[in-house]
């Protein structure tokens, strides 16, 4: 851990390199960009405070940032449990149905995608965000060779959990 009150040698450099990144894993996860701006804040704060190398920092960070996005998908989830229990649910006008069903959808496949295990969201969210295999296994920590496996069983976990509970709608 870097000692209270000191700042690390390498933030600035990593963050003006690394921030867009973070924000579009996060806003990947969670489909708001002030939610990620949210996130991107947290996990470089959590940064600041380790000794991660800087030159791990690009994959270090886009794990951080997948983990937390997921986190905080899914305590809104269960927030919005509670609230929709509490009857306190927002009323859709009929008048944005299109819009609504649009983002049931997302909502439908950001829960699936908390459902499946850890390492196969993460997987696939930074895949999908746009990082190459060769990235994704560095901080995964898996071999370059097993990333698109762990990625289509991952696609395929997703399917299965949105058709789960598409069909105990």
């Amino acid at each position: 851990m870097v000692t209270s009150g000191a700042v690390r040698a390498d933030l600035e450099q990593v963050f003006r390199s690394a921030y867009p990144r973070v924000v579009a894993v996060a806003a990947r996860v969670l489909g708001s960009r002030s939610e990620a701006e949210d996130v991107a804040q947290e996990v470089f704060l959590t940064f600041c405070r380790s000794t991660v190398p800087a030159a791990e920092a690009p994959g270090w960070l886009s794990v951080a940032a997948a983990h937390t996005a997921l986190n905080h998908l899914r305590s809104g989830r269960r927030r919005a449990t509670r609230e929709v229990a509490a009857g306190h649910a927002a009323t859709v006008a009929p008048d944005v149905a299109d819009a609504v069903v649009t983002l049931d959808e997302r909502r439908r496949v950001r829960a699936a995608l908390a459902r499946l295990p850890r390492r196969q969201a993460i997987a696939l969210v930074l895949r999908h965000s746009g990082l190459s295999y060769a990235e994704v296994a560095a901080a995964l920590d898996l071999s370059t060779g097993s990333v698109g496996t762990t990625v289509r069983r991952a696609e395929s976990a997703l399917r299965e959990e949105l058709n789960r509970h598409a069909s105990s709608d």
